[in-house]
């Protein structure tokens, strides 16, 4: 059985990757995916946050995507998102400045689409750290 498979991340604007990968990890409705190579086929919704994948020389990607979907295939793995950033393409400060507005109109209101973006925003951060963590261990 082959250990890689081909991924491809969609956004409603680009691709924004396509290779070989030899697994991925990603949040469906029901709970966290973890994908390797020669997987059962599956069509799922996605939700915010992290698409973690791992090269086949080891080293680990992230990119960060507003929600979507899933298709799992033997060899090949598509994720369709209407956002997706890679995590090296994230600014932290405006990633902060959205947060803390989310926050500042959550203590006034309570809203469904406010916590939304609030989540969205924390995903975001989090692909951020962990990209930037990548970064600084690979000097």
């Amino acid at each position: 059985m082959a250990s890689q498979f081909e991924l491809t991340v969609v956004s409603a604007e680009k691709k924004i990757f396509e290779g070989q990968v030899t697994s991925i990890r990603v949040t469906g409705i029901e709970g966290e995916l973890g994908i390797y190579a020669g997987h059962t086929p599956l069509l799922t919704a996605i939700k915010p946050g992290m698409v973690k994948f791992t090269l086949a020389d080891g080293k680990e990607e992230f990119i960060y995507v507003s929600g979507g979907f899933i298709e799992v295939q033997p060899t090949v793995v598509t994720v369709l998102a209407d956002v997706a950033i890679r995590g090296e393409e994230l600014d932290e400060q405006r990633i902060l400045a959205a947060k803390r507005k989310a926050e500042e109109t959550m203590s006034k209101v309570n809203d469904a689409d406010m916590t939304a973006k609030l989540a969205q925003e924390i995903a975001k951060l989090r692909v951020y750290e962990l990209t930037k963590t990548k970064l600084a261990n690979r000097r």
